[in-house]
């Protein structure tokens, strides 16, 4: 495996598939900026999970019926006018009417114009106009997080890509959902994504750090890669968490005798023995 395909993971293609954008706007995303993907061995585009956020993004105002061009001006705006350290797939960006707008903690600042956009409507009253202010949308909740982790979980069998897209939605919504990250983190331990697995469990555990099956799914991805001092370290993690997770005295058990430390080994498959009874 190449540096380039072990630090980035997503195809042109795949995101595509994943989150329906078109090729242009993709590719204008690139051009102005907001995403720096990598090369590949044969010259493909590789995307980050950071950068599949901010392409989330543009498919969602996308689907608010925004056009393409204005998606591109109004991100490159928004871009020129935050402070650099302020990373902007930490904002939340929304269509308001036919504009584009960000929510910082100070209100609403349109990204065209860089003012404070108030959300409003007119209607008539006793023959004269009146401005009424409309309450801004609820932010996204729990429930619509969970919401998600349900249908993905019933498309796991039947559209497994549709699955995933979903899984990342709700992780969007609610970074803490241990279940979406170890139901997604056995997708991708099945079909062989160890370094992808990796990444996603180094981002769980920075909402989760006390889930002993995060540490070990980790663990078991790190096994695979040959990375196996790592490893051992994220499976005695698990299980200074759970000790009752015969798997991970197994799997370390495996590694100790592989390490020639036939002692360790036979302390781990007792241990293993002992939880299958």
């Amino acid at each position: 495996m190449t540096p380039a395909e072990d630090d980035s993971t997503y195809t042109l293609r795949r995101v595509q598939a994943m989150l329906g954008l078109s090729r242009h706007i993709v590719t204008g995303l690139i051009d102005a900026g907001f995403v720096r993907p990598t090369r590949g061995p044969r010259n493909e585009w590789r995307f980050t999970f950071q950068d599949l956020m901010l392409l989330r993004t543009a498919h969602a105002l996308q689907a608010q019926a925004i056009p393409p061009r204005r998606i591109l001006r109004s991100l490159a705006r928004l871009k020129a006018q935050l402070p650099p350290a302020l990373p902007l797939h930490g904002l939340r960006i929304t269509a308001v009417g036919a504009d584009v707008a960000v929510r910082d903690r100070s209100g609403r600042l349109h990204s065209d114009s860089g003012q404070l956009l108030l959300d409003f409507d007119v209607a008539p009253v006793a023959g004269s106009v009146t401005i009424l202010e409309r309450a801004l949308p609820a932010p996204p909740s729990e429930a619509d997080a969970d919401a998600l982790f349900e249908r993905a979980l019933s498309l796991e069998e039947t559209d497994p890509a549709a699955a995933e897209a979903t899984y990342l939605q709700a992780l969007a919504l609610a970074p803490e959902l241990e279940d979406a990250y170890l139901n997604l983190g056995a997708m991708w331990d099945a079909a062989g994504r160890y370094s992808e697995l990796v990444r996603l469990s180094d981002a769980a555990l920075q909402h989760c750090p006390n889930s002993a099956l995060l540490h070990f799914n980790r663990a078991v991805a790190l096994d695979h890669l040959g990375r196996l001092d790592e490893a051992a370290a994220g499976y005695e993690r698990s299980l200074a968490l759970d000790p009752t997770l015969a798997d991970a005295h197994f799997n370390l058990a495996e590694l100790h005798q592989e390490a020639g430390d036939e002692r360790g080994a036979l302390r781990h498959y007792s241990a293993y023995r002992r939880l299958q009874r």
